[in-house]
C-alpha cells in the first residue's frame, strides 16, 4: 500500500528567492519542486499533499504562536497520513523540531524537519537532496518520532543544534548519536528509535508570549546584572554556565541574587556553555554553590530543547514546583539519564 505524506512549507531558505535585499521567503513551493524534481524521480517518491501557510516565514522570526500552528496542524491531519515532513528554516529549526517533540508525544508516525542551506532555485541547493530524504524518511514506519534530517544525517528532534552557518553539515546531536544516515542505504539504528508504548498524546497548548529566558556567565559578571535580568518577568531561565555547570562561587552578592529569584518561585536550570557534555553540579564547589541557590541541573540536554520542555510545562498550566520535577525526567527522549 502506497504510503502518504503530509509536507508542511513554512518558509525558510529552502523556499527563498533572490530580492534586492537579499534572500527573502517565497510561495509555490510545490511548482519549484515539481520543477526540481524529474517526473521519473517523482514516481519512486511516497506520495504527498503539501500545503503552504499563507505567511511564510523566515525562522529568524519564529514565535510561539507558529509552534502551535504547525503542531495543531499535524493533530488535525494525523489520522489521514502516514507520515509528516516540516519545510523550516535552519536558524530555529532545532528549537521548532524539539518544541513540536514536547506537544505531540508518544507518536506512532515519523514527523520529519529539515530545509536547506542553499534555496531550491540555486543550481547547487542542497535542498532537494534534504527533501527527498526526509520524505523517505517520513513513510518509514520504524520511525516513531519527531526528527531532523539534514545532509543525509538522521537526529532526534530534541537533541540536535545547528552547529555550522556555512557548511551541509549544518546541524549535529552532540549528546545523543544519530538515529540514522542516509548514504547508498538508508540505515537506521533502530535500538535507538524512541518505542512508544502509550497512544498518541497531543498536548497544543502554547502561549504566545515566551516564558523562558536565557542567561549566560561571562567572566566579570555581576550580581546587579544577574538580578536585572532575574528581574524580568519570565517565569523560568536557563542559566547557560561553565564546564560541568560551574559559576562564580567567589561572588556571595551574585549567588544571593540567584537565591532570592529561586525562593521567590523563578525556575532556574543549570546547562554549560560547551557543545558536548553534562552539567553535574556537585563535581565542582563552583557547581556545588549553584545548587545551594536553588539551581537546578539540566544534565545534557541542550539549550534549544530545554528552552522548549520549560515553554511547553508552563504552557501547560505547571506549577514551579511541577516544573522543577520534571526537568531531570525524560519526555520525548531530550534527556540521558
Amino acid at each position: 500500500m502506497t504510503k502518504k505524506i503530509y509536507v508542511i512549507y513554512t518558509g525558510g531558505t529552502i523556499g527563498m528567492r533572490p530580492t534586492d535585499s537579499g534572500y527573502a521567503p517565497s510561495g509555490n513551493m510545490m511548482a519549484l519542486l515539481e520543477e526540481k524534481l524529474p517526473e521519473h524521480v517523482q514516481a519512486e517518491l511516497p506520495d504527498f499533499d503539501l500545503v503552504e501557510y499563507e505567511q511564510l516565514i523566515d525562522s529568524s522570526n519564529i514565535r510561539p504562536d507558529n509552534w502551535k500552528q504547525i503542531a495543531t496542524d499535524i493533530a488535525d491531519h494525523y489520522d489521514q497520513y502516514d507520515g509528516f515532513v516540516v519545510l523550516h528554516g535552519t536558524d530555529t529549526m532545532a528549537y521548532s523540531s524539539s518544541m513540536i517533540s514536547f506537544m505531540l508525544r508518544n507518536l506512532d508516525k515519523p514527523v520529519i524537519f529539515t530545509g536547506s542551506q542553499i534555496p531550491l532555485c540555486e543550481a547547487r541547493t542542497d535542498g532537494l537532496e534534504n527533501f527527498v530524504g526526509a520524505l523517505t524518511l517520513a513513510a518509514d514506519e520504524r520511525i516513531k518520532e519527531v526528527c531532523l534530517y539534514f545532509n543525509g544525517r538522521l537526529m532526534r528532534g530534541n537533541r540536535a543544534r545547528k552547529q555550522n552557518a556555512y557548511l551541509f553539515d549544518a546541524f549535529d546531536s552532540p549528546n545523543f548519536p544519530w538515529l540514522g544516515r542516509a548514504d547508498i542505504n538508508i540505515e537506521l539504528s533502530e535500538y535507538l528509535l524512541l518505542k512508544p508504548s502509550q497512544k498518541p498524546e497531543f498536548m497544543l497548548d502554547c502561549d504566545s508570549n515566551s516564558n523562558v529566558a536565557i542567561l549566560q556567565l561571562f567572566p566579570g559578571i555581576t550580581a546587579d546584572f544577574v538580578e536585572a535580568t532575574l528581574n524580568q518577568p519570565f517565569k523560568a531561565f536557563i542559566m547557560r554556565t561553565y564546564g560541568t555547570g560551574n559559576g562564580p562561587d567567589g561572588d556571595q552578592a551574585l549567588l544571593d541574587a540567584l537565591k532570592k529569584a529561586t525562593d521567590s518561585g523563578k525556575i532556574i536550570v543549570n546547562l554549560t556553555q560547551c557543545h558536548r557534555g553534562t552539567v553535574h553540579q556537585g563535581s565542582y564547589a563552583a557547581g556545588s554553590a549553584l545548587a545551594n541557590a536553588g539551581v537546578i541541573g539540566g544534565l545534557d540536554t541542550t539549550t534549544e530543547a530545554m528552552f522548549c520542555k520549560l515553554h511547553h510545562l508552563l504552557s501547560c498550566g505547571k506549577t514551579p514546583e511541577q516544573v522543577t520535577a520534571q526537568i531531570s525526567i525524560d519526555l520525548a527522549g531530550e534527556i540521558s539519564l
